[in-house]
């Protein structure tokens, strides 16, 4: 037997940043929404843990048990006193390194495949509980939707959303590490007073309504400074998407994708168009939102 789940990418429409904890941690506001980008994890048992991984930048995942996908596995094996004999083959859609969570999107999809598979009858809480150990995204991973993200952004709160929202995502020539980019943020905040970060009641009304033009006016993103500081030639891609008619753009949590709302499907294919003739990125995809978490598809 085998199980398959699908899980999603996601998007920052706000993200706010803290300062550093004590433990170097940031304290978060980061509203997420699940879109249509995906990866695939299917398990299988095997004779022994083993990760495997297909699609666009496959070369770059890592296959040991750093990979979330392999920790979530253990974790939830850890738990419940399973051997941890499976295969987990990744099937990637959603950009690696690219502030989009696709990392976390294995670790999610793997720890939902293997309590399938081994039928440990865990609680949704207790898999959230996994997900939050595992990092500060995994578990809107399993969730999708909407969500404000308090704490690290591992507390999770469902937002309401009143439409669909179109987007398009311009994939950068390369990827950006998240704790260099939150490096930046300290480098570029040190000796500042960094204000308690907030959801902006603006940009929840405009999500909760589904307007994109309200949305456009409240979307923010922190941490897009540092990313610009690490990676400048992203001001170019985001230029790009304006020019060509975005309601908004901005860095995608850490990035380096960049991300642009459209006011409709239509727009968002213009304005792929334009990107991708533009020659500020390496490739671009539309998706819209908000889809549902962490699915099993197949089993």
């Amino acid at each position: 037997m085998s199980v398959t789940v699908r899980v999603p990418a996601k998007v920052n429409v706000q993200l706010a940043v803290g300062a550093a904890r004590p433990d170097g941690f940031h304290d978060l506001a980061n509203v997420f929404l699940a879109v249509g980008l995906h990866d695939e994890v299917t398990v299988t048992p095997a004779e022994e843990l083993r990760v495997t991984c297909e699609g666009p930048d496959a070369a770059q995942v890592p296959l040991d048990r750093t990979n979330l996908a392999a920790r979530a596995a253990l974790a939830l094996a850890g738990r419940y006193g399973i051997e941890p004999a499976v295969h987990l083959h990744i099937a990637k859609d959603i950009p690696v390194a690219g502030g989009m969570a696709g990392g976390s999107a294995d670790g999610a999809g793997a720890l939902l495949a293997c309590d399938t598979l081994w039928g440990t009858g865990a609680s949704r809480e207790e898999l959230l509980d996994i997900c939050a150990e595992l990092g500060s995204d995994v578990p809107f991973s399993l969730v999708g939707g909407a969500a404000l993200g308090t704490g690290r952004g591992e507390k999770l709160r469902p937002l309401d959303v009143g439409g669909d929202f179109s987007w398009v995502f311009a994939m950068a020539e390369r990827g950006l590490s998240t704790p260099a980019v939150f490096r930046e943020f300290d480098r570029l905040t040190e000796g500042l007073d960094v204000p308690e970060p907030v959801a902006s009641e603006a940009l929840l009304d405009a999500l909760a309504k589904g307007d994109p033009e309200a949305l456009a006016a409240a979307v923010s993103n922190d941490l897009q400074p540092a990313a610009l500081s690490l990676f400048p030639e992203l001001a170019d891609t985001l230029a790009a998407g304006s020019a060509a008619g975005a309601l908004a753009g901005l860095v995608s949590g850490s990035g380096p994708t960049t991300a642009f709302l459209a006011r409709d499907a239509g727009a968002a294919v213009k304005i792929a168009d334009a990107l991708r003739a533009s020659g500020t990125c390496r490739a671009v995809r539309t998706a819209s939102g908000p889809v549902p978490g962490a699915t099993v598809i197949g089993a």
